[in-house]
């Protein structure tokens, strides 16, 4: 199995972690001390060595930060974990702050009276974050001190070691650009921005630029590291070499001078002075700007070179994940067809969960394309859970499926020539007319989102009312983002895209997006509902006067026609979901047995 459903999670353990921590905030001569949810390469996934939040909260969401006083504690979260959080936590030591309106740099604006002395690890903080936090805490007379050791490393007795899982390289025939070519469109790049080198610190850049993946977190193929690319020369790329096969390591000896990750802090250092370096300090920890800094050189801001290139996919990465979403299709309504043949009570989040998996294993084993992983562990929650945004079954929480209510799985595979991630609400029994309208405004948002034409340089946030509509005149919403971008066998959680109300960066023919508008109502139940969708180019559109962008969905399942309230639809709503049903039908029928042909027959009747 690709997860586990232990709980890791034992909020029992805070008040004893907390007190060590304090004890070592008061011999230091500290006021706080900040505890992110991230490592190095502030990236969504961290190795289990990298999981300080979680042992000192107990909290095992993948964002997040806890500020810790002398005599009050605070867990910042986002709208996705607020019940989570509160579930996981001791809230008799950590009150639940929202990590979205009211960060930890904004607390600190109007919170703390006195001239607070908060410290950081500067490797596990972006030169962004530490600049708002120094410039908020200065202005009330208070400083930033950044800490040489980590305090949670000194009380973590039992921390687990640096992860080496295997680098490979990834096929050209996938990845549809050599290395070197991608490398030297990096190099110029990097010197028509006026810098001697740029640092990359997002093991996502060096996946995509050398065509190589790993497996040092979970279920995203990185390989940590770090790499320099220079204007000028061959790239350095600093990486533990015991990861490395001996076909992986003579690949890219030809493409880079490798060197270990214990030397990069001095190797930086050592170059810096006179040179002008490069950081994208949206992404890069702060240490890195100091050791720049301070051997000399010149930080120069600029954004990773390679996010917006690995963002929009070519030729082979589209035709990669039109084939993974197909297979995946196969395999989700293999898995629902089984979901249709249970009674309530036969099964519970768990025993789905797994199934799910194992029919994913199999379906790519039949189309000799193995399942690498999962994108990242299933959302299987039923009821109440399925009301968690980013709900993680354990033993401790599985529910079995009971008539009358909705199950919400939100899953997704990883596959050498895509990446997927789709969404379905499912009624066990029959279900109350409540949820089938709500159910059925989500669905018209997500239509809203598939049907839009967009003029180029519209940006996420311009759209993601569109899939709110529905909801707002009902006096409903949700809260998250209607959609992030999703890589290329890479993380299923990309940037810059996205559809959300903090989506800047203009969407752009290429780039994969999800598509997933959703309802909770806390202690009862969650609809979510999601496709992948793909910026096609932009087109004429008939008598208009500009090309128009718009989206091909890639996800080819069905949604219940059990939840959907035909008469709340309109007759253009309709009409694509017959047509969306209809291709589905012919696209995946050829790839499943009698019995699953069938039930997908049944499933995309046409509604009227």
């Amino acid at each position: 199995m690709f997860q586990s459903f232990e709980s890791r999670s034992s909020p029992a353990t805070v008040a004893s972690r907390i007190a060590l921590l304090r004890k070592i905030m008061a011999g230091i001569g500290i006021d706080g001390f900040l505890v992110p949810r991230s490592d190095e390469h502030q990236g969504e996934y961290v190795a289990s060595c990298s999981e300080r939040l979680a042992w000192l909260t107990s909290f095992t969401g993948s964002a997040g930060t806890a500020l810790v006083l002398m005599d009050t504690a605070h867990l910042f979260v986002d709208g996705r974990y607020t019940v989570q959080a509160g579930g996981q936590t001791d809230t008799g030591i950590f009150a639940i702050e929202d990590l979205v309106n009211n960060p930890p740099s904004k607390w600190l604006k109007s919170n703390p009276a006195g001239k607070m002395r908060i410290a950081y690890d500067p490797w596990l903080h972006t030169v962004d974050q530490a600049d708002k936090l120094r410039k908020i805490l200065e202005a009330r007379g208070g400083i930033l001190i950044a800490l040489e050791n980590n305090p949670i490393d000194q009380i973590w007795t039992d921390r687990p070691n640096p992860p080496l899982e295997p680098v490979v390289i990834h096929p050209v025939e996938y990845a549809g650009k050599p290395a070197h070519e991608k490398l030297s469109e990096l190099s110029n790049t990097i010197a028509g921005a006026g810098a001697g080198g740029f640092v990359a610190t997002d093991p996502a850049t060096i996946a995509w630029a050398f065509n190589i993946r790993g497996a040092d977190v979970p279920h995203t193929p990185l390989a940590l590291g770090f790499a320099l690319f220079g204007a000028e020369g061959a790239p350095i790329l600093f990486m533990d070499k015991r990861k490395m096969p001996m076909e992986t390591e003579a690949y890219l000896t030809q493409l880079a001078t490798l060197r270990p990750p214990s030397s990069f802090g001095d190797h930086l250092s050592g170059i810096a002075k006179g040179d002008v370096l490069a950081l994208d300090t949206s992404l890069a920890a702060d240490e890195i700007r100091n050791l720049i800094a301070s051997a000399g050189g010149t930080v120069k801001p600029m954004a990773d070179p390679a996010a917006l290139a690995r963002a929009v996919k070519n030729d082979a990465e589209i035709r990669g994940t039109r084939a993974a979403h197909l297979r995946d299709a196969a395999a989700v309504i293999r898995f629902l067809a089984w979901l249709d043949s249970k009674a309530p009570g036969e099964l519970d989040e768990i025993s789905a969960a797994e199934h799910l998996e194992e029919i994913r294993v199999a379906t790519g084993e039949d189309f000799q394309m193995p399942l690498r992983d999962l994108s990242f562990e299933t959302i299987s929650g039923f009821g109440p859970n399925g009301a968690v945004v980013h709900y993680r079954v354990s033993t401790e929480t599985n529910r079995a499926f009971e008539a009358g209510n909705l199950y919400l799985v939100d899953s997704g595979g990883q596959y050498e020539d895509g990446t997927t991630d789709i969404t379905r609400t499912i009624p066990i029994g029959v279900p109350p007319r409540e949820m089938q309208e709500r159910y059925t405004l989500v669905l018209k948002g997500l239509i809203g989102i598939s049907t839009l034409r967009f003029p180029p340089g519209t940006r996420g946030q311009d759209i993601d009312a569109i899939a709110r509509i529905a909801l707002w005149k009902s006096g409903l919403d949700y809260a998250h983002g209607t959609g992030h971008g999703v890589g290329s066998y890479l993380s299923v959680h990309e940037g810059p895209q996205r559809i959300a109300r903090t989506g800047t960066e203009p969407l752009l023919a290429g780039m994969i997006l999800s598509n997933e508008p959703g309802y909770y109502r806390a202690g009862a139940y969650g609809i979510r509902l999601e496709n992948l969708v793909l910026v096609t180019p932009a087109g004429d559109t008939d008598g208009g006067d500009l090309p128009m962008h718009g989206f091909e969905t890639l996800t080819l399942v069905p949604f219940d026609r059990r939840m959907i309230l035909t008469d709340l639809l309109t007759r253009e709503e309709l009409s694509w979901l017959n047509r969306f049903h209809d291709r589905i039908r012919k696209s995946v029928l050829p790839l499943l047995n009698k019995s699953d042909t069938a039930w997908l027959k049944a499933a995309t009747a046409a509604l009227r």
